[in-house]
């Protein structure tokens, strides 16, 4: 007897869950359904600036919960005529100095809602301009400037078109706020430490002199040579760019020159680190032979041999109040960001000058 061919039997009806492919996804009217309010409540809940009683947001929150909804930042941003976006122009995404401020900024901003949008200008004027126009076509909603080389002139003008932030300078213009770290102080209290020590050959490696901060931290050298009577020599002042083999280069050129120094003060931890190793390969050890002391304490400082010496920049701490001081700007209130001074963190590079 032939078999009868089999019906196929009708395909069995998906099961409704929100996490299959294509499934449609959970809308901010479908929250309001099922918590029993209107849309504009559950958005007024979601942007917090709603004033509803506790069972109204106990309801949306269950709602949302149970749905599985998840808001669109975008969406909830262009609705209120903002990305939730800040652009931030560093200098350099690599610097352990400017990455710890970048994690300062990303952390106050994240908990606002907001999310930071990086740009290098590596020094230069014009690109960081370029970097500007750039983020201002991505309608970001401010923009944070990490100390740079634009113009104040610049920096007001665009703070006509949106809120500007910049550290590293003194800067007063509507919708922009500045954040300055007293340089000077440092420099003034780091060789002042030295000083203290009874040190009085002390070799100064500057920074790049087209910065503002590096100028401020020579000064601040001067002024505590001068407030003790040593007598200032030009000598013993050599440049230097900020990163470490210009910091092996100028104790070489010392070295070469037959400069006598016992203490060295490098303005930055970069520096101060390839002022170490050049000091090493001469047969000269830290601190027996040469105290010395950085600029910055990065994190690394308290971790090189000998632990180093260095004056505290809250770099963290600074990316913070910059990124608190823009959502203030954005809230229409007036930000008075506050940066902590800068102190002197001693460690193992430095010590007592004994007469060699």
């Amino acid at each position: 007897m032939p078999r009868q061919p089999r019906s196929n039997p009708a395909p069995a009806k998906p099961t409704r869950t929100r996490a299959r492919a294509g499934a449609q996804p959970v809308t901010l009217e479908m929250v309001a359904d099922a918590a029993g309010v209107s849309a504009s409540t559950v958005s007024r809940i979601l942007n917090g600036t709603a004033v509803v009683s506790a069972d109204k947001k106990q309801a949306v929150d269950e709602a949302i919960a149970r749905l599985g909804f998840v808001p669109n930042p975008v969406a909830r941003g262009l609705a209120g005529g903002r990305t939730l976006s800040i652009g931030v122009v560093t200098q350099s995404i690599d610097s352990p100095f400017y990455g710890v401020a970048l994690r300062g900024i990303e952390q106050a901003l994240g908990e606002a809602g907001y999310s930071p949008l990086f740009v290098s200008g590596h020094w230069d004027a014009a690109e960081e301009a370029r970097c500007i126009e750039v983020l201002r076509s991505r309608r970001v909603d401010g923009i944070i400037v990490l100390t740079g080389r634009l113009s104040d002139a610049a920096l007001k003008a665009h703070a006509k078109a949106l809120p500007v932030v910049v550290t590293g300078r003194t800067l007063k213009a509507p919708g922009l706020v500045s954040l300055n770290f007293d340089n000077a102080l440092g420099g003034r209290l780091a060789t002042e430490h030295l000083l203290a020590l009874g040190h009085r050959r002390i070799a100064f490696i500057a920074g790049d002199a087209v910065h503002p901060d590096a100028v401020d931290r020579f000064n601040g050298y001067r002024q505590a040579l001068d407030a003790a009577g040593v007598r200032f020599d030009a000598r013993l002042v050599v440049p230097g760019l900020y990163h470490e083999q210009s910091g092996l280069d100028a104790v070489n050129a010392l070295l070469d020159a037959g400069q006598d120094f016992s203490a060295i003060f490098a303005a930055n931890d970069q520096m101060a680190f390839g002022a170490a190793l050049a000091l090493y390969r001469r047969g000269l050890k830290v601190p027996d032979d040469v105290s010395l002391i950085g600029f910055d304490n990065l994190l690394t400082s308290a971790y090189s041999m000998p632990p180093m010496s260095s004056v505290h920049h809250p770099a963290e701490d600074i990316g913070r109040q910059a990124a608190l001081a823009m959502l203030q700007l954005l809230r229409g209130e007036v930000p008075r960001p506050h940066v902590p001074a800068p102190e002197v963190v001693a460690r193992e590079s430095t010590r007592a000058w004994r007469k060699r």
